[in-house]
């Protein structure tokens, strides 16, 4: 059916058409015609955020606890420009992910106009694709090709730049348009031959480790990944970007592996003869001292992209394909090999596992000077809030405890920034995740440094009814690095204290719980472990407004196990005072 309508009505009824829900934006010059049409639409909600920061990674988190593909919206020049880190973000952890942005007029764009940058050409580095659309009646094929590419193979963020005169235009609306994408054919079935060979291998290995990535989730995968990990016995790590495609209560599970993983996931992969990698990609947190990276193991490398494959680490067996496509085919198989009667024993490498696994336990000293641990702050939210809770972290010390010290159960209730590492992350994701899933406990894990970025979104959810709630581990400090200059700076510690916590007469700034109530918030704070339980419990009776609580926690904390930058996972150390976990054996 073709219609007579502006390109502003086409990209209206477009995202209509597409099954786009809700976008999260702010308007502006350019952008503004989209808005008129938008006013009227019944099936697409826009919340309007306070920065457009917040807008993209609210996008991120709705697309990271929905599946589905998040949407944000800006104006022209900075609205634009303010969207890069967020499109960063979605493109180093493959959120799918549409970004629309106005733009100048056509005739004025190369001219310096108001408001005018370049954003295609910006964004060129971190988007999948992108489309500076020069037509109206080009509209509706854009937008169906953006989502097309942001939720097929692998993941990731999609640009789409409309000129403002065409979406003034009258133009004609035809759905559906034809996906015309040349040479775009993500190979989602694997090789039969590939997978006969990686059952072989997983059949012959005696210290075998499964490493899981991010790309499990992204995949569906969890159910097979539990079915195969159940079938052949092998020990389990889940990447930062994985937490909860595997059940950390499963007796298998060894934690997450890389800077600030367990050393029992640490060392078991330094010590393997064989890693099954699924949708991971060998990123260096993980990897330590690529060099030095699990010398003796074979490599099994399943990846949708064929870009990550031996781009880090070389594949004995290289598989292109849709990660739970490759499970359902490699689970068969790796079953014939154990039906043929090949299958190692893995009891002593099981033996050896668990030594690691008890002797080098997570854990945590209390404060000795009496403030409050920041490990017991969130090891209880997690246990109080449960594991069908969504916890969406920042960046820092307070991200690598919420990794650590909540127990993750189910897939897509753990959010965060891993490959940008974006400070600010935490409140608008959680805000997209409750968005999604309006029926879910949503938890922000914040630091007082985060918080300070994006907490301006707390406005919106006030006003949007979205009753996210924050715990802020408010150190007084920039947490992570203030522990790298302790460690490697002689703890010089040059503009890291961020004056959040009151000592003697001096004010907090700001002062969180202030902060919460005029931004529309209930806030509480917590400065002692004996209060910890009764604070959680009354954030989470409010459920009609978002909640902040000011944990205010010590300021000497730090995270442990740890591998520095630049050194082998061999070096990883349990604590501070300790020599290197494990040495020749």
């Amino acid at each position: 059916m073709t219609e007579t309508i502006t390109g502003a009505q086409s990209l209206v009824r477009s995202l209509e058409e597409v099954g786009a829900e809700v976008v999260f934006g702010i308007p502006g010059g350019a952008i503004l015609p989209a808005y008129d049409p938008l006013y009227d639409s019944t099936k697409v909600r826009h919340i309007l955020v306070r920065h457009e920061q917040g807008a993209g990674h609210a996008a991120e988190g709705y697309a990271q606890a929905s599946g589905k593909v998040g949407v944000c919206m800006a104006t022209s020049g900075p609205g634009a420009t303010n969207l890069v880190t967020p499109i960063a973000d979605a493109y180093m952890d493959s959120v799918p992910m549409v970004a629309i942005t106005g733009q100048v007029a056509r005739p004025s764009i190369g001219s310096d106009a108001f408001q005018e940058a370049d954003i295609a050409g910006i964004t060129l580095p971190i988007t999948k694709h992108n489309f500076l659309v020069q037509r109206a009646e080009d509209i509706p094929q854009a937008i169906a090709e953006a989502f097309h590419l942001a939720s097929t193979g692998r993941p990731g963020p999609v640009l789409v730049d409309l000129p403002k005169d065409i979406l003034q235009e009258t133009t004609t609306f035809d759905w559906p348009p034809r996906i015309d994408l040349p040479g775009y054919k993500p190979v989602t079935r694997p090789h039969g031959k590939q997978i006969r060979e990686a059952a072989r291998l997983i059949a012959e290995a005696r210290r075998p480790v499964l490493y899981v990535g991010g790309g499990v989730l992204k995949a569906h995968a969890s159910a097979e990944l539990r079915q195969l990990a159940e079938l052949t016995g092998i020990p389990v790590v889940t990447t930062l970007m994985a937490r909860g495609a595997f059940p950390d209560s499963h007796q298998q599970h060894l934690g997450m592996p890389g800077m600030h993983g367990s050393v029992a996931a640490v060392t078991a992969l330094q010590k393997s003869d064989l890693l099954i990698t699924l949708g991971a990609r060998f990123d260096d947190r993980v990897t330590g001292r690529l060099d030095s990276f699990a010398p003796l193991a074979k490599i099994i490398h399943a990846d949708i992209d064929p870009a990550e494959i031996g781009k880090n680490r070389e594949a004995d067996v290289p598989i292109v394909g849709d990660v739970r496509e490759v499970l359902r085919d490699l689970i068969p198989a790796v079953q014939v090999e154990f039906d043929a009667d090949h299958r190692a024993d893995l009891t002593g490498w099981w033996r050896q596992v668990d030594s690691w696994r008890e002797t080098y336990p997570l854990g945590y000293d209390q404060p000795t000077d009496g403030s409050l641990a920041p490990q017991y702050v969130i090891e209880r939210l997690g246990a109080i809030a449960g594991p069908e809770a969504i916890i969406a972290a920042g960046v820092g010390q307070h991200q690598m405890w919420a990794a650590q010290f909540i127990k993750y159960e189910n897939p897509y209730t753990w959010l965060n920034s891993g490959g940008a590492g974006t400070m600010g992350y935490a409140v608008p994701a959680a805000m997209g995740a409750k968005v999604a899933m309006p029926d879910k406990l949503v938890w922000a894990v914040d630091g007082d440094g985060c918080f300070q970025m994006t907490n301006q979104e707390l406005a919106t959810c006030a006003i949007e009814g979205i009753p996210i709630k924050v715990a802020v581990i408010n150190n007084g400090n920039l947490g992570m690095v203030r522990q790298w200059q302790t460690l490697f700076y002689e703890q010089r510690y040059s503009n890291t204290n961020l004056s959040t916590h009151s000592k003697g007469s001096k004010q907090r700034v700001p002062d969180f719980v202030k902060l919460a109530d005029a931004l529309g918030c209930i806030g509480l704070r917590c400065e002692s472990a004996e209060d910890v339980d009764a604070t959680i419990e009354k954030a989470m009776s409010i459920n009609d407004q978002p909640v902040v609580v000011d944990f205010t926690v010590g300021a000497d904390a730090m995270v442990w196990p740890m591998v520095a930058a630049g050194t082998s996972n061999d070096d990883i150390l349990a604590a501070r005072d300790l020599r290197p976990a494990f040495g020749d054996e």
